[in-house]
């Protein structure tokens, strides 16, 4: 699971994976931040951890490098973005190429990268919701795995629509990674 803050979708990840009959096991998560909360909780999880500074390197190749590396020397097959708040180049996503899922707070197609939830209240859209998708070259344009829903109301801020959706995130990304492991497993 790859990280760069407070690491609660990544929470919701492990104790779904701790689950007898889950089809994924949790073998790592790496933060791009030294200082990422979620990289507490993962200790407290008994999952191990690293950290690949993204501020250490002149450039993305050589950090998704490293990355690469990383995820190798865990022997991971799937990789889970969790809040990781770093593009992914071409290079890395080829080499992860159907094995690398993301979690975007929104309906996707619509509003990708990042204020999802202000754009769509400033749209005056009655909906929106969070998307569980494959990372593709391009930005959040991976095909959907799972999406759910929730509506705008007349006093929504981003912040209270973003706490509202939470919890919705927090069900639908184990639920995605859940299908995506369980096909992974199966015999073709």
């Amino acid at each position: 699971i790859l990280i760069s803050g407070r690491g609660s979708n990544m929470v919701a990840l492990v104790e779904a994976a701790r689950l007898e009959t889950y089809p994924a096991e949790i073998v790592g998560v790496i933060s791009n931040k030294p200082n990422a909360a979620g990289l507490e909780k993962a200790q407290a999880l008994n999952i191990p951890t690293a950290v690949i500074d993204h501020t250490d390197y002149s450039d993305r190749e050589t950090f998704e490098q490293d990355l690469h590396e990383k995820l190798l020397a865990l022997e991971a097959e799937l990789v889970c973005c969790a809040g990781f708040m770093r593009v992914l180049t071409p290079w890395f996503v080829s080499r992860w190429e159907n094995r690398l899922i993301n979690i975007h707070p929104s309906l996707l197609p619509k509003y990708k990268g990042l204020q999802t939830h202000q754009r769509a209240i400033d749209a005056g859209d009655k909906e929106t919701g969070c998307s569980v998708h494959w990372v593709t070259e391009d930005l959040d344009a991976g095909a959907v795995i799972l999406q759910e829903s929730v509506q705008i109301a007349p006093h929504d801020t981003a912040e209270l629509l973003a706490a509202r959706l939470l919890p919705i995130e927090l069900s639908l990304y184990p639920e995605a990674l859940e299908i995506v492991a369980s096909k992974l497993r199966s015999p073709q």
